[in-house]
C-alpha cells in the first residue's frame, strides 16, 4: 500500500528526507542534537507528506505527547480567558500544543471528569484556570495522574502561579486615599470567587491600616451591566467620592451610571478598576486600574509545569500586580 493510500508514516518521512527514522523521531519529539540543516530537511518532508505523529502511540511507548492540558471555566470572564490565551501562546513558543477541558459545573465530580478527559487525551501535564472556591477546594481531594499547576490557590501545598490579589486591592485603595478621599467604597465580584474575596479583603485591610471606616461593599457579577446597576445606587449618595471596583468591566458600567446621574468622573467621583483589560485606556475617561500580567501567568505556568514533568519539586509563584494611573482619579471635590 502506498503512503498516499495508508497515510504517511515515520519511515516515509525518513526516506524522503534521506535520514534515519531515529532522526525523524528526534525532530518530532523536539529533542536536541539534530543539525539545523537536517532538522529543516525533516520538517520540509513532514510538511510535504502531511505527516502527523501518533500521540497515543508515542505516549504508550514512553515518550511525551508535547500537549499540555488546561481545565478552565467558561471563557467569557476576562481574567480566565486572558490567562488561557497567554498560556496557549507560551506553550506554543516552546513547541507544545494545548488541549482545553471546560468545566460543566464547579463540583469535585466536574473537576474529575475534566481531568479524566485530558488524561485520555494523553496530556503530559495540566494547568487549572478556575478561580472558584468549590473548584479550588476540590483540587485537594481529586488526584491527577499527571503533574498539575493551579493558577488560583494561595497558601496551600502543590504547584501554583497566582497574582497577589490582596496587594493589588491595597494599591488601588491606597491610591485613592492618598488623593485625599476620606474613605473608599467597593464594588466586589460575586461570592464564591476567590479573586473577588481577596480583593475585598485587600480593600478592607488598607482602610483599616489607614484608620478609615469601611462602607458596606456592594456585590456585582463581573459584568458591566451589574456595575451600571450599582452605579445608579451610588450616584444618589453625595458622600461617595471614591470607588474601587473589582474589575474593569463593572467599572465601565459604573462610570456610565454616574455620568447619566450628573456625577462627573473624576471631578465628583474617582474610580479605580482591576485587570487593565485591553480597552481600559480608551474608557471615558481612561481608567486607572490594577494591571494583572496575564502573559507572565501563562509563561510561568507553562515553565513550572514543564519543570514538574521533568521531575522538579512543586513551587508556589506569586506575581505582584501594578497600579496604572490614568485620568479616572483625582482629589475629592
Amino acid at each position: 500500500m502506498s503512503s498516499s493510500q495508508r497515510g504517511p508514516v515515520l519511515a516515509d518521512v525518513a526516506r524522503l528526507a534521506g535520514v534515519a527514522p531515529i532522526t525523524v523521531s528526534r525532530v518530532v519529539n523536539g529533542q536536541a542534537f539534530v543539525h539545523p540543516d537536517t532538522r529543516a530537511r525533516v520538517e520540509r518532508a513532514i510538511a510535504e507528506l502531511g505527516y502527523r505523529s501518533n500521540m497515543a502511540a508515542r505516549t504508550l511507548a514512553g515518550g511525551r505527547s508535547r500537549t499540555l492540558g488546561v481545565v478552565g471555566v467558561e471563557t467569557a470572564h476576562y481574567g480566565p480567558a486572558r490567562t488561557l490565551l497567554a498560556m496557549e501562546a507560551a506553550a506554543r513558543s516552546v513547541g507544545h500544543a494545548v488541549s482545553l477541558a471546560t468545566l460543566r459545573g464547579t463540583s469535585a465530580d466536574d473537576l474529575r471528569v475534566a481531568l479524566d478527559h485530558l488524561h485520555d487525551a494523553h496530556v503530559d501535564g495540566v494547568v487549572v484556570i478556575a478561580p472558584i472556591d468549590t473548584v479550588v477546594r476540590a483540587l485537594d481531594s481529586v488526584r491527577s495522574a499527571v503533574p498539575l499547576v493551579d493558577t488560583s490557590r494561595r497558601g496551600t501545598t502543590g504547584a501554583s502561579v497566582s497574582i497577589d490579589q490582596v496587594a493589588g486591592a491595597r494599591l488601588a485603595t491606597a491610591h485613592l486615599l492618598s488623593a485625599g478621599h476620606a474613605t473608599v467604597h467597593h464594588v466586589r465580584g460575586p461570592h464564591g470567587w476567590g479573586d473577588a474575596a481577596a480583593r475585598a479583603d485587600g480593600w478592607r485591610r488598607e482602610l483599616r491600616s489607614a484608620r478609615r471606616s469601611a462602607p458596606r461593599s456592594l456585590v456585582g457579577d463581573w459584568t458591566a451591566r451589574s456595575g451600571y446597576a450599582i452605579g445608579q445606587r451610588l450616584a444618589g449618595d453625595p458622600s461617595v467620592t471614591a470607588v474601587f471596583v473589582a474589575n474593569d468591566q463593572m467599572a465601565l458600567g459604573l462610570m456610565l451610571a454616574l455620568r447619566e446621574a450628573g456625577r462627573r468622573v473624576p471631578a465628583d467621583v474617582s474610580v479605580v478598576g482591576f485587570d487593565d483589560n485591553v480597552d481600559a485606556e480608551f474608557y471615558d475617561p481612561p481608567l486607572t486600574t490594577i494591571r494583572q500580567d496575564f502573559g507572565e501567568i501563562g509563561r510561568r505556568s507553562v515553565g513550572l509545569l514543564l519543570g514538574l514533568i521533568a521531575g522538579d519539586s512543586p513551587e508556589r509563584v506569586v506575581i505582584e500586580p501594578t497600579l496604572i494611573v490614568r485620568r479616572s482619579t483625582a482629589p475629592p471635590p
